[in-house]
């Protein structure tokens, strides 16, 4: 029996020593998988001591946005600003095709506006009451205009028989210009294809019948955006400060003076491209109509009208209003007197681009050739001519209140005082050091 006892307790001694070694090695698995360090038994140690072991919780992950390169952050946070900004503007041309013809009507009588509103300052200067001031200039101005039109429109009915006639001998020495050509043309591929021409206009009946009445819709258009417009500006000839003032407090109080010193720089520099156009084009249209006159051209007054009227559209107006003005005189007169109408186009459009416009508008309207032409595409392919029309002017708008409001949030960063406007003007201000965009 002592023997039996003697053998179970020294079983039992070397069963415990197993375990005590077995987490021993457990232990020091674990530490090299976590990576930390494990001290082993001195030796000579008892081995039924177990060394401390140094067991680690598990390690903590690093946050996620630490694992992420700063440059991918940064565009990240860029392009779903960018992503909110292109949405919001997306949303806003849609509402804005939805209503183009308001909208146009409305811009259209905002430039009539800083076309007229000179007139209105000097009749109140004379003593005339704001009502009675704001409805003879915008008589006078609906009145010119009409009569504008009317003359355009009288002048075209007048010279069409002519103008048809002339087209006729025009085509008929044109063919007989091609017979004796080296080009080695005959009479019968001149009638073949004069024939396609008839053929193709008979078998298009229904499209053109339908673009004529998609034309009488257009008409309609018009119509009703020239009311627009005209309500627009005497309201706002008459009104303008009270609904600048209306429009402020829709503004964010923070935000608000900020609006409130950019709006009179926007308008000033409205202003200045409306009146440095008109002038511009008014000498264009002078100048071109009096080459077309004395080379004899059928319809130059309407012509030079014509050429006034596209030259609201920047650098296209100018080539249309051009090439139209040359065609007539090819047509009409022939190759040589055509040559000469395109020189005096030339000459004309060279001395606006490079003495009249710098010298007329300045410093008021800076914007880049390229953001021009951008804008008239853009202007064009969104609305059409009244898009092409009111491009630059919205951009250069656009580029005085940017620029204002980044100088005047670097101004207050700073601690330095708001930016001061400029000297008060204008029909709609309501005294002396009031200025308002409208």
């Amino acid at each position: 029996m002592v023997n039996t006892a003697g053998w179970i307790g020294r079983l039992g001694s070397r069963l415990s020593r197993m375990e005590a070694r077995l987490d021993e090695r457990r232990a020091e698995v674990e530490a090299e998988t976590m990576g930390v360090p494990t001290q082993k038994p001195a030796a000579g140690a008892g081995a039924a001591v177990a060394p401390p072991v140094v067991v680690a919780g598990p390690r903590e992950r690093p946050d996620p946005v630490t694992a992420v390169p700063w440059g991918m952050r940064v565009a990240a946070e860029v392009s779903w600003r960018l992503l909110l900004l292109a949405g919001m503007l997306w949303v806003l041309m849609k509402v804005i095709s939805e209503v183009r013809l308001v909208v146009l009507a409305f811009v259209a009588a905002l430039l009539v506006t800083a076309l007229l509103q000179p007139f209105v300052v000097r009749l109140r200067r004379l003593g005339l009451p704001r009502g009675l001031a704001t409805a003879v200039t915008a008589i006078l101005g609906f009145v010119v205009i009409g009569l504008v039109g009317w003359f355009v429109v009288w002048q075209v009915m007048e010279n069409l028989d002519d103008l048809s006639d002339r087209v006729r001998d025009g085509i008929n020495e044109l063919k007989l210009w091609l017979l004796d050509s080296p080009f080695h043309v005959t009479e019968k591929q001149i009638n073949d294809i004069a024939k396609n021409l008839t053929d193709t206009i008979g078998t298009n009946t229904e499209e053109i019948t339908s673009a004529g009445l998609q034309g009488v819709t257009v008409l309609v258009e018009v119509l009703t955006g020239m009311l627009l417009a005209m309500f627009s500006t005497l309201f706002l000839l008459y009104d303008g400060k009270r609904i600048w003032n209306w429009v402020l407090g829709l503004v964010p109080a923070p935000a608000r003076p900020g609006v409130a010193g950019a709006g009179p720089r926007a308008w000033r520099t409205l202003t200045a491209y409306v009146r440095g156009t008109v002038l511009v084009a008014l000498i264009d249209a002078v100048f071109i109509g009096l080459g077309l006159y004395f080379l004899d051209v059928t319809m130059a007054v309407p012509l030079a009208v014509f050429i006034f009227l596209f030259a609201f559209i920047p650098l296209v107006g100018a080539v249309i209003s051009g090439a139209l003005a040359v065609v007539v005189a090819l047509v009409t007169q022939g190759v040589f007197t055509a040559l000469s109408v395109l020189a005096v186009v030339l000459l004309v459009q060279q001395i606006e681009g490079h003495v009249l416009q710098p010298f007329i508008l300045g410093r008021a309207v800076r914007v880049h050739p390229l953001a021009v032409v951008l804008s008239v595409a853009a202007g064009g392919m969104i609305a059409g001519i009244g898009g092409a029309v009111v491009a630059v002017p919205l951009v250069a708008v656009t580029n005085t209140v940017v620029v204002y409001l980044r100088a005047y949030s670097q101004d207050h960063q700073h601690g330095g005082a708001p930016v001061a406007g400029a000297a008060p003007h204008g029909a709609t201000a309501l005294g002396e050091g009031v200025d308002d965009p409208v």
